[in-house]
């Protein structure tokens, strides 16, 4: 088959497929409504290629988690988004923080010089007139045509779910006097600042915030409303706070870990702090930084004065309030094929965040493993998946399993094949956890290079 490809949607798993693809000598275009001026989404800024707009954080580069083991195999592929990331780094402790417009500009500088990539600047609802392979990777907020062809095509409704923003804040309007910077239990490299909350001020936080003001949602989320459902990694701040008082205590606001504030002498019981809220770093000069786990639907005005309350905020200017939008995922597993492939045309495939993966780099690597069965179908070769024990090859076999109600997930431990591991007669409970883990993940990278190199 003629090595031609239409990739519809230049996020981050667009870009990456695009690339890819570039590279094996495909003649590719790229298509992104948003380099239109008369297109645009709730979410987006600008017009440049991998916008990231909810994080910077590509999450965990530990050598010895699922998501840094993700990273290891994607680097092993050349990963151009893991490169681009990799250049526009920013300290946050353990994970891959990253400057959103640095590393944004090295991506749309990559895709734009290469020879192989044609771009397109306009919106793409029916891809049935263009020839060749075709990928869809347009993200959660699909455009609305686009959105109704694909339910005609699967013969169903589509999926939603809203995704919140948090907001962000100028560095030096935090008070640094309350605040002080640390990971938890001193891993990493201290680049979280903490703002402690006593008993006092954490129920007063909980109780504004529960009955704050929120948006309205606009017309085109209203439709939807009554089937919608959050994604639990991501929902808004006051929806998790609603399910009961401690829930922040116990999640986003946990004070795990972050006992050690230099401001107060913390072998006093009392001065432990009740709940932290932490800040990440958001830009490479390091000027701004994002309230963790803060997602809010919250109107602006209430953001600014919730948000007040807690010791360290109190006089903090806003960069970016926080907001949700709708967003749209397919039910992969029971529409597409093993390779990611439309069950009813196989010359179409999916990939990034329609498909049903959460985060940021789990999308960039389902378009990873799409470049690679696009480029093995147009060669006429087998289906050839990475294997099952790899970090790629148990995302895939999320998106692949069928299950009664498919939700979005994150690459984590549970996803990977279980492993039969001989425990020490005296081997405490923890560190044979650690070691199973361990040798889970050096199976991942022995299958994943016999996999490359056969």
């Amino acid at each position: 088959m003629e090595k031609v490809v239409h990739i519809i949607g230049g996020g981050l798993a667009g870009s990456e497929a695009a690339y890819q693809l570039a590279e094996k000598g495909f003649e590719v275009h790229l298509y992104e409504m948003r380099r239109n001026k008369k297109s645009s989404t709730p979410a987006h800024k600008t017009d440049k290629f991998a916008e990231l707009v909810c994080s910077n954080s590509f999450g965990s580069q530990t050598d010895y988690s699922a998501p840094g083991q993700l990273k290891w195999e994607a680097k092993e592929l050349n990963s151009l988004i893991l490169s681009c990331a990799k250049k526009a780094y920013v300290p946050a402790g353990m994970a891959l923080g990253v400057d959103r417009e640095k590393f944004s500009e090295y991506v749309t500088e990559a895709i734009k010089s290469h020879k192989n990539i044609m771009l397109h600047n306009e919106v793409i609802s029916d891809w049935s007139n263009l020839k060749g392979f075709k990928i869809i990777a347009t993200g959660p907020l699909t455009h609305k045509a686009l959105a109704e062809n694909l339910m005609k095509h699967f013969e169903e409704d589509s999926l939603y779910f809203f995704d919140a923003i948090a907001p962000i804040v100028d560095t030096e309007s935090i008070n640094m006097d309350i605040c002080w910077k640390a990971d938890r239990y001193g891993r990493g490299t201290n680049d979280y600042i903490n703002c402690p909350m006593s008993k006092e001020e954490y129920d007063h936080f909980i109780n504004e915030l529960t009955h704050a003001p929120t948006m309205e949602f606009k017309d085109f989320e209203k439709e939807e409303i009554e089937n919608t459902t959050y994604f639990e990694g991501c929902m808004p701040i006051e929806v998790m706070a609603s399910r009961g008082h401690e829930t922040l205590r116990f999640g986003p606001l946990s004070p795990k870990g972050l006992s050690q504030n230099p401001h107060k002498d913390d072998s006093i019981k009392e001065n432990r702090p009740y709940a932290v809220l932490q800040l990440r770093q958001d830009n490479k000069e390091g000027t701004a930084y994002n309230l963790v786990g803060c997602q809010t639907k919250m109107t602006y005005s209430e953001q600014k004065r919730v948000f007040s309350l807690v010791p360290g905020l109190e006089n903090a200017e806003y960069l970016k309030l926080g907001s949700i939008h709708r967003n749209m995922f397919i039910n992969s597993p029971k529409v597409l094929d093993s390779t990611l492939c439309s069950k009813k045309d196989p010359s179409l495939f999916f990939a990034g965040q329609i498909t049903g993966v959460e985060g940021y780099f789990e999308s960039t690597c389902t378009a990873l493993m799409v470049a690679h069965f696009v480029n093995q179908r147009a060669n006429d070769l087998p289906s050839n998946p990475p294997p099952r024990t790899t970090a790629l090859g148990s995302l895939l076999s999320f998106l692949n399993e069928e299950r009664e109600r498919y939700q979005p997930m994150n690459i984590n431990f549970s996803l990977l094949p279980p492993m039969e591991v001989k425990r020490l007669s005296k081997q405490k409970k923890t560190d044979f956890k650690r070691y199973r883990k361990d040798q889970m993940l050096l199976r991942a990278k022995n299958d994943l290079k016999n996999w490359i190199n056969p």
